[in-house]
């Protein structure tokens, strides 16, 4: 009998052990980066016009041509590392899922000319160090507010008086 409690006692333990033992892994394959458009829910590919690379967003890697081979990495070739993804347009390939896109690179080269700039498109998020800061107003209207009497008196108006 008293075997008997040491065997439900350790299985148990064991039970109990094994069910804390559970790690939950979510990863996020397929999810469109942060600087992609808004609004697109199934497609596979982003061509980057400005430097002729497409994004496959089910892999998260570049596709660029290295040494005259289309080539797949993680991170954009070093000519490009400087280049600002949030910036650039970001044209989304609707109709085609297979696994290479740049079949129809001419097609997509001579319809989308670097600097291309179709409609207007929103992020999907914010690009690094902007959220922190809170950045609330608009960069190029910086001194919308300085000289014109009506400010909060932080001395960059001309009082309230006549002069």
């Amino acid at each position: 009998m008293k075997t008997f409690k040491y065997l439900i006692l350790g299985l148990l333990f064991i039970s109990t052990s094994l069910s804390q033992a559970q790690v939950s892994v979510n990863v996020n394959i397929g999810s469109p980066p942060a600087w992609g458009p808004a609004g697109y829910s199934d497609v596979r590919y982003y061509y980057l016009p400005d430097i002729d690379t497409y994004y496959d967003i089910n892999t998260s890697q570049y596709i660029y041509v290295n040494n005259g081979n289309w080539i797949r990495a993680t991170a954009l070739p070093p000519a490009y590392r400087t280049y600002n993804l949030y910036n650039g347009y970001k044209v989304v390939i609707t109709d085609y899922r297979d696994a290479t896109p740049y079949v129809y690179y001419k097609t997509h080269k001579a319809k989308y000319p670097k600097g291309y700039k179709g409609p207007a498109q929103k992020n999907i998020g914010v690009p690094p160090g902007l959220a922190k800061k809170g950045v609330t107003h608009h960069p190029g209207n910086v001194n919308a507010n300085k000289g014109n009497g009506k400010s909060k008196g932080n001395g960059n108006g001309h009082g309230k008086g006549k002069h």
